[in-house]
């Protein structure tokens, strides 16, 4: 009894050792994942601001008013 105590303690220590590695793998993991969120944002902010002074000082043309697949035989070699 005294054997299977001592090697359900050992086993439970294991866990208890590999819990928090996994804690702070988790925790590093988190602030990783918060760190790219963040960039993410600034990223698409900048670009959302860059978009809307760009539509609100030009408007672009349309390039292709016609659908190609209308007429298959249309080439662009030259």
């Amino acid at each position: 009894m005294e054997r299977l105590n001592s090697e359900l303690y050992l086993q439970n220590c294991y866990i208890v050792q590999e819990n928090e590695r996994l804690r702070k793998k988790a925790q590093m993991l988190n602030q990783e994942n918060q760190a790219l969120l963040s960039e993410l944002k600034q990223k698409l902010s900048k670009a959302n601001q860059k978009g809307k002074q760009s539509t609100a000082t030009t408007s672009l043309p349309d390039l292709n008013p016609t659908s190609t697949s209308s007429n298959p035989n249309l080439s662009f070699s030259s």
